[in-house]
């Protein structure tokens, strides 16, 4: 009776394992809890950091998310984007989404640098990109979620992989959904996750084809707001401000809030990636409807995406390590 006992706990156990975890790799599980005996205070810590960051530039926030996003998307959520150049390893930093515009790397440096402290060799640069870009959303006023952990950090980086996988603010919405789907994302989740363009900036380089020249005819984009256009040529002329930055959401800049997606259906989305959600397909220009109506669905859904974005791909079990430092590999 006692061993029938023991084999239907485990039994049971084994049956309800999976509902506990938040993400399956191929060589273990990602879970919120992970870090709960082995380094107590490693989600404290980061909050800590990342408000403080935050507080003394708002701006910072979408950075940091977006370093989150631009790390998932070559090789999976392994840190790869952090290193630096050194030996074979070539920087992702040099790549076109990343050079002269992907920033928020002294933030991480100072969060690895006390986690380092606190609990040595334990915590992965991988899931304090995780952490941070949770951290930033909430202190913007945006959704909360559980973050799954237990990454581990890459020991190379793909400067091809970042040029190439990452989506760019002038492809094609087909372009930019396929390379969601390379992701295991689907059109949902593209529409979701593009609505972290509710807070942070765009430099002039990156939508300024949209006002001279969208289809090599030398004509606007004829999907932007006329007054709209003619208030970003005043900062993005038709050669040099390369770097002028730009809010992605004029609304609410600094607030994480459904207006980017009012702000499409007004044909004032900033960059084209952003405008086409509503423009060229239909069932992303319906999410995009229903995001704008429902700020609560969108906040529901952003969170859903941002698990599923942490989980493409992650280094667990013996692969990959736990860097000391974010930059380079032990």
């Amino acid at each position: 009776m006692a061993q029938l006992m023991i084999f239907l706990i485990a039994f049971s156990l084994l049956a309800f394992a999976p509902l506990c975890f938040c993400g399956k790799s191929s060589s273990g599980y990602l879970y919120p809890q992970f870090y709960d005996h082995s380094c107590p205070k490693a989600q404290e810590i980061v909050q800590c950091i990342v408000a403080k960051a935050v507080a003394k530039e708002t701006r910072m926030a979408a950075s940091l998310l977006r370093l989150h996003f631009h790390d998932c998307f070559v090789k999976g959520c392994d840190a790869s984007i952090l290193l630096d150049s050194s030996g074979s390893i070539i920087s992702e930093k040099r790549s076109n989404p990343n050079r002269n515009s992907a920033r928020g790397f002294e933030v991480i440096d100072e969060i690895k640098s006390a986690l380092e402290k606190e609990c040595p060799q334990t915590v992965s640069c991988a899931d304090i990109l995780a952490l941070a870009a949770r951290d930033s959303t909430v202190l913007t006023g945006g959704p909360s979620w559980e973050v799954p952990l237990g990454r581990r950090d890459s020991k190379g980086a793909s400067l091809s992989g970042s040029n190439n996988d990452i989506p760019a603010p002038n492809n094609t919405f087909q372009t930019i959904l396929t390379k969601f789907k390379l992701q295991g994302l689907d059109i949902v989740d593209l529409v979701a996750l593009s609505g972290s363009h509710t807070i942070g900036n765009a430099r002039c380089t990156s939508f300024r084809q949209r006002l001279y020249n969208q289809s090599g005819n030398g004509q606007p984009d004829n999907t932007l707001d006329e007054s709209y256009a003619a208030q970003l040529r005043m900062g993005c002329p038709r050669s040099g401000g390369d770097q002028n930055l730009f809010f992605l959401d004029f609304v609410s800049p600094t607030k994480f809030d459904n207006s980017y997606f009012k702000n499409i259906l007004a044909s004032k989305g900033l960059l084209n990636s952003d405008q086409v959600l509503s423009t060229k397909n239909e069932a992303s220009m319906e999410l995009v409807k229903k995001y704008a109506e429902n700020n609560d669905l969108f906040f529901q859904q952003f969170a859903k995406s941002m698990v599923k974005m942490g989980n493409i791909s992650p280094l667990t079990g013996n692969r990959g390590e736990i860097r000391r430092n974010c930059r380079r590999i032990n």
